[in-house]
């Protein structure tokens, strides 16, 4: 009997410890011709839900998210290509967002469902915005955190001083050789707030094994250049969307997020959190793990 409760205490003790580093599942698909990483925790046959970083960062900022959710949901966090373990193709040319997008797309298709919840932070938000309105087909729900809708942010950015301004470090990072200028340390020193030492360094190997030239594409790609007149049409949204917005965020301001309802044909939840910034997801990841599960157990009743 003592043996058997030294090795329930062992195992409560490892259960409490674990981290999901240690417990995800790590796979490489292939989308033409560039290698994807990505990992996955939880059930294969429950409902999936794929999460997409912005810069700089890498699967792992969604390590509390995914803690919350792996329970009930199959949970895949993906590098984007030219981050951490995924291909780091060269050129500008290979970080437009139809290739971004793709690579979403050949994900979900490697885990052999049609379609999952799409959930994205920053850039991830902005392939997220992409994919539902672009291929709309393997999106079932779309979970958007710090990045207005991008007719939000092409508006402000062409008629508001104050995001112009707030921009400025984006079109720093269009300028020639601007990868130069930065250093995986730099990167892990404004990437958001990592307090513990063993998360720091995991996010230091990461940088060092990423390409900054390649992360800095995504502006030159995708990004509007100052005083360019950048009013695309985008198709509506057309499933559920859920947006939370952290309002200490200094680089993407609320402002942005006005008539969104007006380009998602479905329900929209906007949740602004007042004393959260940029990493939401993790500067307020108890409020936004509740109102995420919450909302996802209305879509997926038997999750």
């Amino acid at each position: 009997m003592r043996k058997l409760f030294f090795s329930l205490a062992c195992l409560m003790a490892v259960n409490v410890m674990a981290d999901v580093f240690d417990l995800v599942e790590h796979h490489m698909t292939n989308n033409d011709g560039v290698a994807i990483h990505y990992v996955t925790v939880g059930p294969n046959d429950a409902p999936l839900v794929v999460m997409i970083h912005g810069f700089p960062d890498y699967w792992y900022t969604w390590r509390k998210q995914m803690d919350a959710l792996r329970s009930d949901y199959r949970v895949l966090a993906v590098d984007l290509r030219g981050y951490n373990r995924s291909a780091k193709p060269e050129g500008v040319e290979n970080y437009t967002l139809d290739k971004l997008g793709s690579d979403i797309a050949a994900v979900i298709a490697a885990q052999e469902q049609p379609a999952a919840t799409v959930v994205g932070h920053d850039w991830g938000g902005a392939i997220a915005w992409y994919v539902a309105m672009n291929v709309p087909e393997v999106v079932e729900n779309l979970i958007i955190l710090n990045l207005p809708h991008p007719r939000g942010l092409a508006r402000e950015l062409a008629n508001s001083e104050a995001q112009q301004q707030a921009s400025q470090y984006a079109f720093n990072f269009q300028q020639p050789d601007a990868h130069k200028m930065l250093t995986p340390e730099m990167l892990v020193s404004v990437s958001q707030q990592l307090s513990e030492d063993k998360v720091k360094s995991r996010y230091l190997e990461a940088f060092q094994r990423s390409n900054i030239e390649a992360m800095l594409n995504y502006y030159k790609a995708n990004y509007p250049t100052p005083g360019e007149e950048f009013m695309p049409e985008y198709p509506n949204v057309e499933v559920p969307v859920l947006m939370f917005h952290g309002l200490q965020d200094r680089a993407l301001l609320p402002g942005a997020l006005n008539d969104t309802w007006h380009w998602v044909s479905n329900s929209l939840t906007l949740v602004t959190i007042p004393n959260a910034n940029h990493w939401v997801q993790n500067d307020a990841s108890d409020e936004v793990n509740q109102v995420m599960l919450d909302w996802l157990k209305r879509r997926y009743p038997t999750g």
